[in-house]
């Protein structure tokens, strides 16, 4: 064994001399080797030492005096060449986590294998990558960024799986049992990867058993760097112009990073914060990603749109400048996913209606109120988008309305010019019995409002009167007045119509009375007359009516019609 390793290494020392001698005596080159724009004079008897390949273009060619040789797509380029070209002649260089890789696939190009020749090339190379690269989780990250651009051959060689095998492992005990601080330093290696890369080690570490919330934080450290201007920069100062920014490579690039991204998502929906949803889903909605980009993205704000601030919601609305707004579709199709979970949980678990408004729903309630109250000054935004958000919360969720009043009021202080039947559109998504004490004594004096809110304003306010109840200090128990109204309003439509009826009888009795004759016997009669039956009833029903005192009192009403002019009206008997 021992004495091929002597043979060996005399090899290597006589090539290494026979290197020198040649530089030093300055022998004249007899090949030039050319590898894109450069151009290398060397001699063929120390690269057909080393390299099969050339040594079959040189036995190979027609040319017995073969002096130029095309080696343009090895990979690595002249660089690395001239590495491998210094390692024919035995010159030192130094062999790094950056270069291993392209290296390895130059050796393998030109066939400087150990079939050919002990202590060639490729094992040198193989030797570094398991003795010196892939032996930490930063070797092998540098050796799997130099691998992008020798594909495919470093598939081939297995040096990507060989690196991403490492990297998940190496990241995994990081993530469990940190050697550094701070502890999610792992997270900031991952980031120089291209997304590709990335995305093969996330779902390496899935593979492996690693906690969503583990995936979710190397997630978020690689968007915030690979989407910085988008993501992180809320302002964007760097974006000019949407359209530009969009249709150009760069945003073209960022479309694809980001639809990578949200396929890297975990399918659990809660391990990622809000913010960065929202965030995403604004980046998918400026750079037009694709639709199922952007249903997912909204699948998962829904789900745990319970902790969304007014902030999160505006930056899904606003160009990134802040001078107009997105398409609120998706903020509206965010809150309906929302509701309708909600509300499928309750009846679910056997709730009735009171318990669909859960404390969920009336949490986001108040947030889509205030978030409604920030973008109603806009002048852009129509009334048909302001109701389509306002109504997807459920009416019970909202026990004060004096949010949504505050938004309404904002929003026609901002659009003057909307008629009364566009402001009643407005103001209609809003219950005025569920306005606080000082919200109907503003909205009484509002001359913004629709005459009609105003009415109900006031209503409610005499009917507390005549109650003598006081909800300054209490919310407005909005059922029980609503209950009143509709009782009253029953009364009203039922006393016109005992009005009504008892009309017609007097009518008909009068009639009957005149055609027989009885009405001049009941002139002659002095001024205190017999009462008739039918008078009778008309008084009882005068003495129930609950509005006597008001203006539709028919107490009063005589019990003789002037018969000489009857009104103008056509009575049908029933």
């Amino acid at each position: 064994m021992t004495a091929p390793i002597m043979s060996n290494d005399r090899l290597s020392i006589a090539m290494e001399r026979t290197g020198q001698w040649v530089f030093s005596q300055e022998i004249p080159t007899d090949v030039v080797i050319k590898v894109g724009e450069a151009n290398f004079s060397l001699h063929k008897f120390m690269l057909v030492a080393k390299s099969n390949y050339i040594r079959k273009l040189v036995m190979e060619s027609d040319d017995k005096d073969l002096t130029r040789i095309d080696l343009s797509d090895i990979p690595g380029g002249p660089e690395i060449f001239e590495k491998a070209a210094k390692f024919c002649y035995g010159v030192n260089f130094e062999i790094t986590v950056h270069n291993v890789a392209a290296l390895r696939c130059a050796a393998e190009y030109l066939q400087m294998t150990d079939h050919y020749c002990n202590n060639n090339l490729a094992g040198r190379t193989e030797d570094f990558l398991a003795q010196v690269a892939l032996t930490s989780l930063s070797g092998a990250i540098v050796v799997l960024k130099s691998c992008e651009n020798l594909l495919p051959i470093t598939e081939e060689l297995k040096i990507i799986q060989r690196c991403i095998d490492v990297a998940s492992l190496k990241a995994c005990h990081e993530a469990i049992f940190p050697s550094r601080s701070p502890t999610n330093w792992w997270t900031e290696e991952l980031t120089i990867l291209d997304v590709t890369f990335f995305g093969k080690i996330i779902m390496a570490m899935k593979q492996r058993g690693a906690k969503p919330l583990t995936l979710a934080s190397a997630i978020i450290t690689y968007t915030e760097r690979a989407l910085r201007d988008l993501v992180r920069d809320h302002s964007a100062s760097g974006i000019k112009s949407s359209l530009e920014f969009e249709d150009s490579d760069v945003g073209v690039q960022q479309r694809d990073i980001l639809e990578s991204i949200v396929a890297l998502l975990p399918t659990e929906k809660a391990a990622f914060p809000i913010n960065f949803l929202c965030c995403l889903l604004r980046s998918a909605i400026f750079l037009k990603a694709t639709t199922a980009c952007k249903n997912e993205l909204e699948k998962r704000i829904s789900v745990i749109l319970e902790h969304v601030t007014v902030n999160d919601l505006l930056v899904l609305s606003f160009t990134y400048d802040g001078e107009r707004l997105f398409e609120l579709d998706s903020v509206r199709r965010i809150i309906t996913g929302f509701v309708e979970k909600e509300t499928s949980m309750a009846v679910f678990n056997g709730g009735d209606y009171r318990e669909l408004c859960s404390t969920a729903i009336q949490r986001v309630a108040k947030t889509v109120d205030a978030y409604l109250s920030e973008i109603a000054a806009y002048p852009d935004l129509s009334i048909s988008k302001f109701n389509g958000i306002a109504n997807v919360i459920p009416k019970g969720a909202r026990k004060v309305n004096d949010d949504l009043y505050r938004a309404i009021d904002i929003y026609l202080k901002s659009h003057p010019n909307l008629d009364e039947i566009e402001r009643e559109k407005v103001c209609s998504v809003m219950d005025p019995l569920k306005l606080s004490g000082e919200a109907r004594l503003h909205a009484s004096q509002n001359k913004r409002l629709p005459v009609q809110i105003v009415l109900h304003a006031l209503y409610y306010d005499q009917l507390k009167l005549r109650s003598g109840v006081d909800d300054r200090n209490n919310p407005t128990d909005a059922l029980t007045t609503r209950n009143q109204l509709k009782a009253d309003r029953s009364l009203i439509k039922e006393n016109e119509e005992l009005r009504s009826e008892l009309m017609r009888m007097k009518m008909y009795v009068t009639d009957m009375q005149k055609g027989q004759g009885i009405a001049s016997s009941s002139h002659k009669s002095s001024g205190s007359r017999k009462p008739t039956f039918f008078s009778s009833v008309s008084k009882t029903l005068g003495k129930l009516n609950p509005f006597r005192h008001g203006s539709k009192d028919t107490s009063n009403i005589e019990d003789a019609v002037d018969i000489t002019k009857p009104r103008r009206r056509r009575f049908s008997i029933s």
